[in-house]
């Protein structure tokens, strides 16, 4: 079935073999359950003196390694970027429960080869799936749907909102916004065509967004194809939009940029906001469970410049270049900020 999921299925919740559908919705009570908001009411007195700097993450993915001792230069940043989609993107389409399995069965054929880095590595993949299981699925930690609904709740966007997705991948985050504010225009843009072609392109046209029925107020369930959707391949700096955007949206995308040139992607959600819009990042904590996870899904993640921050580290980055900070908090295993332009 295409659309498998009805209003029917409203409060309900299934893991797949490749990830978890959530249509399970929440009191007020339970909202800080899902993110944790507000711990600063006043942004102008923090100070990097209190908070430190970003933890840089330096364990890389053996592609980058040996594409950098082949070239005997720095992997770029856009090389860097086409090999972390296709590894992360493979990751995504896994039918788990068959992979842990086979990882198991060749973990234990590997023991009695009595060959340590035969061992090494056969443990290594039954501990990445392992964790991947539990990340994407058992938690639903990377899409995690009741966390950003609760963090996307409550915009003054009004009718027909315009969303704009800087690095969309595939685009989960501005679909789920879509389902929230139905009737809108969603423009994703990725430098990379894998994203557009395959990343968005094969996202599960089954798997269902909880979101708003403008007719009635009521909850109603969304799929991709309901949403309208532009995808444009280009680098950010080409754009020609202006400020026109009711929502401007990143995620992950500031961690992988080294001080300097923070305050050049705070100023690409500035540039397309409209007056009273919203700019919505997100970033990895700055925690040990965060630390641990780059470090043994490092050939998975970490062929990019990466940072781990606190919320006050990022939040500090934003109101240092000209946003003020209307909603902040933790949202499981990442930061989250919604923002306005100073």
């Amino acid at each position: 079935m295409n659309r498998p999921f009805t209003e029917e299925y409203i409060d309900w919740t299934e893991v797949l073999p490749s990830f978890r559908v959530d249509l399970r919705n929440y009191t007020d009570k339970e909202r800080n359950k899902f993110v944790k908001m507000d711990r600063i009411k006043d942004w102008s007195s923090v100070t990097w003196k209190d908070v430190g700097r970003p933890y840089e993450v330096k364990t890389y993915a053996k592609e980058r390694v040996q594409y950098e001792a082949e070239h005997e230069k720095e992997m770029d940043p856009h090389t860097a970027w086409t090999y972390f989609n296709r590894s992360f993107h493979e990751w995504f389409v896994k039918h788990v429960p068959d992979e842990l399995n086979d990882k198991k069965k060749a973990f234990a054929k590997s023991i009695s080869s009595f060959n340590y880095n035969e061992i090494k590595a056969a443990l290594t993949d039954v501990v990445q799936i392992q964790l991947w299981n539990y990340v994407h699925r058992i938690e639903d930690g990377i899409w995690d749907p009741r966390g950003k609904r609760a963090l996307f709740e409550g915009l003054d966007v009004g009718h027909n909102p315009k969303i704009l997705f800087l690095g969309a991948a595939e685009g989960y985050e501005a679909l789920q916004l879509g389902a929230m504010y139905p009737g809108g225009q969603i423009t994703m843009v990725d430098y990379d065509e894998y994203c557009k072609t395959t990343r968005f392109g094969t996202f599960p046209s089954t798997y269902p967004f909880l979101g708003e029925n403008p007719n009635t107020g009521q909850k109603k369930v969304y799929y991709k194809d309901d949403l309208h959707v532009e995808y444009i391949v280009d680098d950010i700096r080409n754009l020609s939009f202006g400020r026109e955007f009711d929502i401007v949206l990143s995620v992950g995308m500031l961690e992988h940029f080294p001080d300097a040139y923070k305050p050049e992607v705070v100023d690409w959600h500035r540039r397309f906001t409209k007056p009273g819009g919203y700019a919505i990042l997100t970033t990895p904590r700055n925690q040990f469970k965060s630390r641990l996870y780059y470090r043994v899904m490092a050939d998975v993640m970490n062929h990019t410049y990466r940072e781990l921050m606190t919320l006050e580290q990022m939040g500090l980055f934003l109101y240092e270049n000209g946003m003020d900070i209307v909603r902040s908090g933790y949202i499981k295993v990442h930061n989250a900020i919604v923002a306005k332009v100073r």
